[in-house]
């Protein structure tokens, strides 16, 4: 069996690497967390299911996994929350920010049920779940300040391993996502 770049790369770099998913645990995974890996994301996790204690173990079905998974899941959400209340954070095209805490915090969840979901990765990195297609960006996500931190699935993991610098990213072929891709630039 021939082995992926990516594969290749995360075992250079000593990541502890288990069988890949079935095509049932994948399910199992999409299912339960009500996700859809990206194509390039769904082919690595069948190939080799990285682990260690920043990776996502999406074979895991225990109850505290799952509450892990489902947090990290959350992560965005509740970032973006707290920089509604803590940050002043608030894109002009949502209106203009109600007084009220609470009623703000409701039109910000009501504004984040309408973007791509964002599924993780490995820590605080998240790859967006649409398009639906192979070659998404990720995303580096921490409350309201979001980064590109690779063109695409292979090039994050060579950022992150740094066998490529931050600044050597080829902006010009990101696939624009909208509001995550957006942030950045606010």
């Amino acid at each position: 069996m021939s082995r992926s770049p990516i594969h290749k790369l995360l075992k250079a770099h000593g990541v502890a690497l288990a069988p890949g998913l079935s095509e049932d645990e994948v399910r199992r995974a999409e299912q339960l967390y009500e996700i859809r890996f990206p194509p390039d994301l769904r082919e690595l996790l069948m190939e080799v299911l990285p682990l260690g204690d920043r990776f996502y173990n999406w074979r895991d079905f225990s109850e505290s996994n799952i509450r892990v998974i489902r947090e990290r899941l959350d992560w965005p959400l509740e970032g973006m929350l707290f920089d509604v209340e803590h940050n002043v954070f608030w894109p002009e095209n949502w209106g203009m920010r109600p007084t009220e805490l609470e009623e703000a915090k409701a039109i910000a969840t009501a504004e984040y049920a309408k973007v791509p979901r964002l599924i993780p990765l490995y820590s605080h990195r998240f790859i967006p779940e649409t398009p639906h297609e192979a070659r998404n960006p990720v995303f580096s996500v921490h409350q309201m300040d979001v980064i590109h931190y690779g063109e695409n699935l292979e090039e994050y993991f060579k950022v992150e391993f740094r066998d490529k610098s931050y600044e050597e990213i080829d902006w010009n072929s990101i696939r624009p996502i909208p509001f995550w891709g957006e942030l950045e630039f606010l």
